[in-house]
């Protein structure tokens, strides 16, 4: 499995989040870390990332009702 160019703590940046909400999503998704300079394989970072992408579609569509 390759790796991806994404730390914990540039995924956080990017998307406006804290490294503890990257921990809990790690966390649920069962991925494993070391710390906020972790760099996850692709696939790991595809799926948190798809996963905050939820989350703020989610909430922007609340936020229309």
């Amino acid at each position: 499995m390759g790796f991806a160019d994404l730390s914990i703590q540039s995924i956080a940046t990017e998307y406006d989040l804290t490294v503890q909400s990257v921990f809990d999503l790690c966390d649920q998704l069962g991925i494993a870390y070391k710390n906020q300079d972790t760099n996850l394989a692709l696939e790991d970072a595809k799926a948190v990332i798809m996963q905050i992408l939820h989350r703020q579609q989610s909430s922007s569509e609340g936020d229309l009702a």
